[in-house]
């Protein structure tokens, strides 16, 4: 990533002084071309272990296209691929330290929290690289201690690094990361704790989201019979929760349980048993079950029940602030502490044809 960013800036700089230079830019030489004859330079001006992840890259062609058109604009590539290579030794020795230091401070929790709160992407791996990580793993456990939503803090810190992503892409004519939906930015937190969601989630086409989130027809007809299972006599409760917008995330979070071998039914069985859900205004119900059926779920079995989490809708209570983003709401009280162990990811794509992948 140390490397890719480098070229990313010499190739605007190289574009740039070409443009004022003779009005127009130069098109990159062909990826085939640039390949067999970066190749060489690469394997022996870059530490043999970086050059061999860079090749294996998907956009290493790209990367060699670069690199040619810098030598053919008259850049010395026997003085600037080693300089590229001490930056990349630099970034590989920070994260080791910083992997060391956090074991040794014992904030690999934070890690884990980090990885399940915020999206894959190149914010959540600059946050994991940062020299700053293992201190800002300890401010972390710090503000937990006080009972501060640190969830809620991740969200609102990728929200404004995503900002500088975007912006710093668009200043180097690189194409922008694609923007995360507002169905995607509101679901992050006790909702999708554990669960891997694409950043495009699309709730308003319930086909389409669960294609996203890899639930086949057949696997979602089978939760909704278990939902309907679960609260008899209640069948109008039961359809209000299938209904809701954000019902594929408590689907994806049961195939998820039922890939691990969780028992699914016997979890949902507390929605017929504790009816804290139908506390609260009439409008809300579908999203206080929404809740009920996701803290269901989650809590261990024998577990005692947490009425308040299922008697506030956080998610409406955020999309109505009159001056933040919905997902840069004050931090409140944690109501969903982190789990002990890494979760396991359900990935996001294609509905395959046999078993799961985490």
């Amino acid at each position: 990533m140390a490397t890719r960013l480098v070229l990313a800036i010499a190739d605007a700089v190289r574009r740039h002084q070409q443009k004022k230079n003779k009005g127009t830019e130069e098109d990159l030489p062909p990826a085939n071309q640039a390949v067999s004859e970066t190749a060489g330079d690469i394997n022996s001006l870059i530490p043999s272990d970086i050059s061999a992840a860079l090749m294996r890259e998907a956009d290493w062609p790209q990367m060699a296209q670069q690199l040619m058109a810098l030598r053919n604009a008259g850049v010395d590539l026997e003085q600037f691929l080693p300089r590229v290579g001490d930056i990349a030794v630099t970034v590989q020795e920070q994260v080791a330290a910083n992997a060391e230091r956090v074991a040794r401070e014992g904030t690999g929790e934070w890690e884990r929290m980090l990885r399940e709160t915020l999206p894959a992407g190149p914010v959540r791996e600059a946050i994991l690289s940062s020299p700053t990580w293992p201190d800002i793993a300890a401010t972390m456990a710090r503000l937990d201690e006080r009972d501060v939503d640190v969830r809620q803090i991740l969200v609102s810190a990728h929200d404004e690094g995503l900002g500088v992503d975007q912006a710093v892409a668009k200043v180097l004519g690189a194409e922008a990361v694609p923007t995360t939906s507002q169905d995607a930015r509101v679901s992050y937190g006790p909702l999708t704790i554990g669960l891997s969601i694409p950043p495009d989630l699309d709730l308003s086409d319930r086909e389409r989201a669960l294609k996203q989130l890899a639930i086949s027809p057949q696997e979602h007809e089978r939760y909704a019979r278990w939902v309907q299972e679960a609260m008899p006599g209640r069948e109008r409760e039961a359809g209000l929760l299938l209904a809701h917008r954000q019902w594929p995330l408590v689907a994806l979070r049961m195939a998820k349980m039922e890939d691990e071998g969780k028992p699914v039914r016997e979890h949902l069985v507390r929605l017929g048993k504790d009816v804290s859900w139908e506390q609260g205004p009439g409008p809300q119900l579908g999203s206080r079950l929404v809740q009920a059926a996701n803290d269901a779920l989650r809590r261990p079995l024998g577990g005692a029940p947490a009425e308040s989490r299922v008697r506030v809708n956080t998610a409406a209570a955020r999309s109505t602030s009159t001056s933040l983003d919905p997902t840069k709401g004050q931090a409140a009280k944690n109501t969903a502490p982190a789990a002990a162990g890494v979760a396991a990811h359900r990935q996001t794509g294609p509905v395959q044809k046999s078993g799961k992948t985490k």
